[in-house]
């Protein structure tokens, strides 16, 4: 989700333990089921969750997001039990995750680890009251040869049977994906879990894909970032792979192929949390790491049905002076001029866009509000930049703001200048003159 949280990085061997919101706090939850109520979420399980001790919890979790009418499909990996199988049979594998050569033998270890996980799948979903199903909903083709090395029995998935699947689905039924595809003979191929996931999501439109993982996020640079925009992440990809740590960077490339495919969200949790897949999904910080769109994709004009958000979110600024009081009355008269800032469809950010009678080339951004849990993410600049972007789509030349306390992150950080009151128009002017605030006047050229 789009991600922040406050708590420090927990560690491989010792996760920490989530503590945004209570799985009981159902005020914290059932605010987001109409959000969600009927879409699809693609969960990909690595192998490495599934033999955690978390995994119980999980999917206890996943009964959870059932019973609130959330979509679900499962998909597993199979990396940790394939290598495990080799140790203990003696026998080499060639590729553990579905990426490299699949010999005979790496096919023949990977089945057995695929049934022994979808068994255990099935077995712990049955144990929560949850009706699943393993399929063979997935056809694919051999890879076949790449810079001159024949893959053999590596696929790639060339056909989803999206009906089949979308028929357990309105079944209440969860369909168990596993890696292992079927060739058009009908024999077994090896895919890429992760891969297999993304292909899922667009062949079902899900709105979601959550990358179970035990690592706490996305890597980059050695810190968990948060969220990133699929733009900045494809760049990483292509001009500075070495970026990506190497445990995330399958799920980075991913990533990026699900949403360009057309799914609006891509989470990598980490799946050993207790809790951490609801607060994931059912808070605003998350407690792992968001890709999403572009940079303005979670920027939207405010409907009547956000007043009272709106009024919430900034009531503590106005005690502050930061803004002007407005009540909910006001805002809900106004609110063509608000755009605000979500983050899984939860508002943290504000800011509102003006145009003066008669001064069609003049235009003032205002009330404009971040979370401060989401300070110094950029997302107060990005706000006035799209303020700016959809005044200059309307014809204003230049852009005004007043501000009493952040005058110095206009200025500073979004490229205004100081200007004097005469710029105002008259009327502004006045309004300016009774408030007694002697906020200072900012200006841009657009």
């Amino acid at each position: 989700m789009s991600n922040g949280n406050g708590n420090s990085t927990p560690s491989p061997a010792a996760p920490a333990q989530a503590t945004v919101i209570k799985p009981t706090d159902l005020r914290g939850i059932l605010k987001y089921v109409p959000r969600f109520q009927g879409q699809i979420f693609i969960i990909a399980l690595d192998g490495s969750i599934i033999a955690d001790e978390n995994f119980s919890n999980l999917l206890v979790d996943v009964a959870v997001l059932r019973s609130l009418g959330i979509k679900v499909l499962l998909v597993h990996g199979i990396g940790q039990q394939i290598q495990e199988l080799s140790v203990m049979r003696k026998i080499p594998i060639t590729n553990a995750d579905g990426t490299g050569v699949t010999d005979a033998a790496t096919l023949d270890l990977a089945i057995r680890a695929s049934s022994r996980v979808a068994h255990a799948l099935v077995e712990g979903l049955t144990q929560n009251g949850l009706k699943c199903a393993t399929t063979n909903a997935v056809r694919a083709l051999p890879v076949g040869i790449i810079k001159g090395v024949d893959q053999q029995f590596t696929g790639k998935a060339e056909r989803i049977d999206k009906d089949f699947i979308g028929e357990l689905i309105d079944r209440q039924v969860v369909p168990v994906v596993s890696p292992i595809a079927f060739g058009p003979d009908g024999r077994s191929l090896r895919v890429n879990s992760d891969l297999l996931a993304a292909e899922l999501a667009e062949a079902l439109h899900a709105t979601k894909v959550i990358y179970l993982t035990p690592q706490p996020g996305l890597e980059i640079d050695g810190e968990v970032r948060r969220e990133i925009s699929v733009d900045v992440l494809r760049a990483l990809l292509k001009d500075h792979p070495e970026q990506i740590g190497e445990t995330s960077f399958s799920k980075a490339q991913h990533a990026v192929k699900a949403i360009e495919s057309g799914t609006p969200r891509v989470h990598v949790v980490d799946g050993r949390v207790f809790d951490g897949l609801l607060n994931e999904i059912f808070s605003s910080e998350g407690v792992g790491s968001l890709i999403y769109g572009n940079d303005y994709q979670q920027i939207r004009k405010a409907q009547r049905r956000d007043v009272r958000l709106i009024y919430n979110l900034t009531r503590n600024a106005v005690k502050r002076e930061e803004l002007v009081y407005r009540t909910q009355k006001a805002i809900e008269e106004n609110i063509d001029q608000f755009f605000v800032f979500e983050v899984d469809e939860n508002i943290i950010a504000c800011v509102t866009l003006y145009f003066y009678p008669g001064k069609p080339l003049l235009a003032e951004i205002g009330s404009l509000y971040v979370l401060p849990f989401y300070h110094n993410r950029g997302i107060g600049k990005k706000m006035v930049e799209y303020a700016g972007l959809m005044a200059k789509e309307r014809g204003a030349t230049t852009a005004i703001a007043l501000s009493t306390q952040s005058f110095g992150f206009f200025t500073g950080v979004c490229g205004f200048e100081e200007t004097t009151k005469d710029i105002l128009p008259d009327a502004r002017l006045k309004l300016y003159e009774d408030s007694g605030r002697n906020a200072k006047v900012l200006v841009k050229t657009l």
